[in-house]
């Protein structure tokens, strides 16, 4: 195959890429990398649009990063408008290539991408990735996955399965063929040059406006190596329940969300760090939340479209939505003050801290009675670290349709409350726009 198209999808970075690895091992003289910019404003099933202007900043940032270290060895990034399967087969056809190798990514809309890329009739080697273990090294084949997070805890640290190895970046990335004319109607602006956002409400506990919080993989890798210069890992677990503020959790989602960092990668330094400073619970308790992100990942390998539908895992009937309640919400206005304050600091930042996820969560289905899966595809809209197995698998564990062994995740609001902002601290930042 004389030329190749690498797709990036929710992997980018050049470190750690096994995907982008494989198609530069794969005798192609030329390798187009590219991404394709689906319809933002696309509306979802509950009439908003899928993706709002907090990801599209983030993810426009790790854009420029990718296209800036490309550059670098030769190559550059094509930015494609329209879904990529409508995209890559015109792109294909005008640059003569055949294959496309990508990640794969265990969830339905992205799976359906890769079956019509198919159909088009190209061929598509996809490379799982994303996961901090391997699924093969489990100490069960994946369809035997625990039914809960505990035991595949408990079974994986007995096993003592670790991560492999993080692959460096590639010394070199074969260039695009020469004189190729890439139709107008695909091309994107690069993201270099487009308007840049304005940045969140100066009260982010993200803020992205910032040198030090870029989405790129650059900023991504300053940040993990700041983070462990300061020993943070030491008092994670302490402090990860705060509500606001830069330091109170270690901030890698929005990266990790992007692929600008590898989990492996993290890993690999946070192990460094341990052996240089010591263990303790915290550093450990980074480890535990690294696992969960896997575990979510693994029950969509083992589990698929059962995952969205209204029932989830569970038997329970199906679910009455309350559309006004649900508005309410969106709108931050329930008359709940803290869940007010936590819709409104979303809306304005695209972050929330994971405690208050829980309790907006929580709020919407049993307090609401509003559609777990509309409040799924809001947090889909609005987050700018939008993941889509955590979202899905949290989601289904806050409305008892997933993995908890409880059957459901119901807050009460007045103890988080007292027990989270005991001060008012947040409600002071948070209750006003």
């Amino acid at each position: 195959m004389s030329t190749v198209l690498f797709w990036f999808r929710n992997d980018l970075r050049l470190h750690d890429q096994p995907a982008l690895r494989a198609a530069c091992a794969s005798g192609a003289q030329h390798i187009v990398p590219v991404y394709c910019h689906a319809d933002y404003d696309e509306p979802t099933a509950w009439g908003f649009a899928r993706v709002g202007r907090h990801r599209r900043a983030v993810v426009s940032a790790a854009l420029r990063d990718v296209d800036r270290q490309l550059a670098g060895l030769g190559s550059g990034l094509l930015e494609c408008r329209g879904p990529a399967s409508t995209t890559l087969p015109a792109l294909a056809r005008a640059v003569g290539a055949t294959a496309v190798v990508c990640e794969e990514i265990a969830a339905p809309q992205e799976q359906a991408e890769v079956e019509a890329l198919r159909k088009a009739g190209l061929q598509v080697h996809t490379l799982w990735q994303s996961s901090l273990l391997e699924p093969g090294d489990l100490p069960w084949a994946v369809h035997a996955l625990p039914r809960t997070f505990t035991p595949f805890r408990q079974a994986v640290e007995r096993a003592k399965v670790k991560p492999p190895v993080p692959l460096k970046a590639p010394a070199r990335v074969p260039p695009w063929p020469a004189g190729i004319d890439i139709p107008l109607d695909l091309r994107l602006a690069p993201a270099s040059d487009r308007a840049k956002d304005d940045g969140p409400d100066a009260r982010a506990s993200f803020p992205y406006d910032k040198p030090a919080f870029d989405g790129g993989e650059s900023a991504g890798l300053a940040h993990l190596k700041q983070y462990l210069a300061r020993e943070l890992p030491h008092s994670y677990k302490r402090t990860r329940n705060g509500l606001s503020g830069v330091d109170y959790s270690s901030k890698w989602s929005p990266w990790l969300a992007t692929g600008a960092l590898s989990a492996r990668r993290i890993v690999a330094e946070l192990q460094q760090f341990e052996a240089t400073h010591g263990a303790n619970e915290g550093s450990y308790w980074l480890w535990f939340e690294l696992l969960w992100r896997d575990y979510f990942r693994f029950l969509h390998l083992q589990h698929g479209r059962r995952l969205y539908r209204a029932e989830g895992l569970a038997q329970h009937p199906p679910m009455r939505h309350n559309a006004q309640g649900f508005e309410r919400w969106c709108e931050a206005r329930t008359g709940e003050p803290l869940v007010d304050a936590a819709m409104r600091e979303l809306q304005a930042t695209g972050y929330l801290s994971n405690r208050l996820r829980q309790v907006v969560a929580s709020y919407l289905v049993y307090e609401l009675g509003g559609d777990w899966r509309a409040g799924a595809a809001w947090f889909e809209a609005q987050l700018l670290d939008y993941d889509v197995y955590s979202n899905q698998g949290n989601w289904l564990y806050i409305a008892g349709r997933g993995t908890d062994p409880q059957g459901g995740r119901r807050f009460n609001i007045r103890k988080q409350l007292s027990q989270y902002d005991a001060e008012g601290q947040y409600l002071r930042l948070w209750g006003m726009p």
